[in-house]
């Protein structure tokens, strides 16, 4: 086992250093939260299962038999959960030397940004991940598909190819608009929030908040704006990969979700044989989506 000696941090050892740097640096958390819907969980995994309703009522004719119907369970989503730790370990010697106190920074705020980062990755890569077939849900077809199966009603789309602008929003939001269930009925779906790497923030500034609309010498007024279309605003995530991607989360309910099963937790031992002091971090929990409904996204036309 790898362990922090004392030639690993041998400047700590002698006087005179002004400042040991590196574990100070700022930090972006939590930007999951706007993304998923959060929930505990007691099990090593959590099923959610589609069920369908029932079709659009035929008439019936004078004395005729009614007709049945059936409404059925169709695909299932499994979110598995995932244990995530990290350690490190540090030599007597090491700890009785060091001048500087600096393992208590070390324990305290490296190994917690560790590990908050990567929770921020693994949420993050369910969007970097959406337009890929080789990360399918339960409906064995990418978050964001033109061929989300149904039972009843054909294959559904919640994707396009085209970068943010003011007529992409439109259109996205037309089409949120125009959501069905799994057996055609329309399920009245708005989009809630906007969602882009660093790279579209100024654009989405442009477009969600001017009074007028951007780029036309009309006197028009934005339509988003007045009409107070994406009400929850735009967020932006540094984990998003694609510069071109964006993203809108809509009202449907069971769109993507978090499971939490243990929450972080940290340990520090002693090892008797070496002496060395362990310290450990671990959590558990999983990323995942249930209703592709939940969102709209595009993957930008480069």
């Amino acid at each position: 086992m790898a362990a922090i000696t004392r030639a690993n941090i041998a400047k700590q050892l002698l006087p005179g250093l002004n400042a040991v740097f590196g574990v100070e640096y700022g930090s972006i958390d939590d930007q999951h939260l706007p993304l998923f819907e959060i929930e505990n969980s007691e099990r090593a995994f959590e099923e959610e299962v589609l069920f369908t309703g029932f079709g659009t009522a035929p008439t019936k004719d004078e004395g005729a038999a009614v007709e049945y119907d059936n409404a059925q369970e169709a695909w299932t989503s499994r979110y598995t959960m995932e244990t995530v730790a990290l350690a490190f370990s540090i030599t007597e010697e090491a700890m009785e030397d060091n001048l500087y106190d600096t393992f208590a920074r070390v324990r305290a705020k490296a190994l917690a940004r560790a590990m908050a980062n990567t929770k921020q990755v693994k949420a993050a890569n369910v969007y970097n991940n959406g337009f890929n077939p080789l990360f399918p849900g339960g409906d064995n077809v990418p978050l964001f598909s033109a061929s989300h199966p149904t039972i009843g009603a054909g294959n559904f789309s919640n994707t396009v190819a085209v970068d943010l602008s003011e007529t992409a929003l439109e259109n996205a939001l037309i089409n949120i608009s125009l959501f069905r269930d799994d057996r055609g009925i329309l399920i009245g779906t708005k989009g809630v929030s906007l969602h882009i790497p660093p790279q579209l923030q100024f654009v989405a500034e442009r477009l969600m908040k001017t009074p007028g609309r951007v780029g036309t010498t009309d006197n028009d007024i934005n339509a988003l704006k007045n009409m107070g279309m994406l009400p929850g605003g735009y967020h932006i995530n540094q984990r998003f990969t694609d510069p071109n991607a964006w993203f809108i989360k809509t009202d449907a309910p069971n769109g993507s979700k978090m499971f939490n099963r243990v929450s972080l937790q940290t340990k520090m031992e002693p090892d008797f044989d070496t002496g060395n002091l362990r310290y450990k971090a671990r959590e558990r929990y999983a990323f995942g989506w249930s209703d592709w409904r939940g969102w709209y996204g595009s993957s930008g036309s480069t």
